[in-house]
């Protein structure tokens, strides 16, 4: 339980995500921040949830394709994004909009909920029961609430504009650091949906 608690936060990575909201934490007050970023998380963790419940059924029953296929593709699509944390540290760019209910389902999808998250939350539901399953899911996108939220607060935090940007800094390194575990999980799904494959 753990391991994939773990490697999920990894995959949401809130640190990068810490990041990517610059533009909407210098424009927003933190109260309304807060809200926001809560409602992308409850937006995230129902996408997440109906994919545990359902992901494998509606792709082997609907759309009759391997889930090794789109382990595979997720695989390739999370090694990609790794590769620009660590080359090129990339900033997502979010714009500011009027309506904050917009701006939740903006950083919802695609910066929460992606290919790699959707994969780990069908692969979530092959490893563990629905009842552990879903407190696992609960537990993981409140974690990463509460790091994004701490964060904030602690930069709010920081008197110096020197300081801030040391910290702002030290953030991108982090980034790229935590490309590399991507990166990792991103080959792992590559090579294990090529061995189902090859084992079934």
């Amino acid at each position: 339980m753990i391991s994939s608690i773990i490697e999920f936060l990894v995959m949401l990575n809130p640190f990068a995500l810490f990041l990517y909201l610059e533009p909407v934490r210098k424009d927003l007050t933190f109260k309304n921040f807060t809200r926001v970023i809560l409602k992308a998380s409850l937006i995230s963790f129902i996408i997440s949830l109906v994919f545990f419940f359902t992901g494998d059924l509606i792709f082997r029953k609907v759309f009759h394709i391997d889930f090794e296929s789109f382990r595979i593709f997720g695989g390739i699509i999370i090694f990609s994004f790794a590769y620009f944390f660590i080359v090129r540290g990339q900033k997502a760019l979010i714009i500011i909009k009027e309506n904050l209910d917009d701006l939740a389902s903006e950083i919802a999808l695609p910066f929460m909920v992606g290919a790699g998250t959707i994969s780990l939350s069908i692969l979530l539901s092959q490893n563990h029961s629905f009842l552990i399953g879903s407190v696992l899911l609960v537990i993981i996108f409140g974690m990463n609430l509460l790091i994004l939220i701490v964060l904030t607060k602690f930069r709010n935090s920081i008197e110096t504009k020197r300081l801030k940007t040391a910290f702002d800094k030290n953030m991108e390194v982090l980034l790229r650091l935590n490309g590399f575990f991507i990166g990792a999980i991103g080959i792992n799904m590559v090579l294990t949906g090529i061995n189902n494959m090859f084992v079934l």
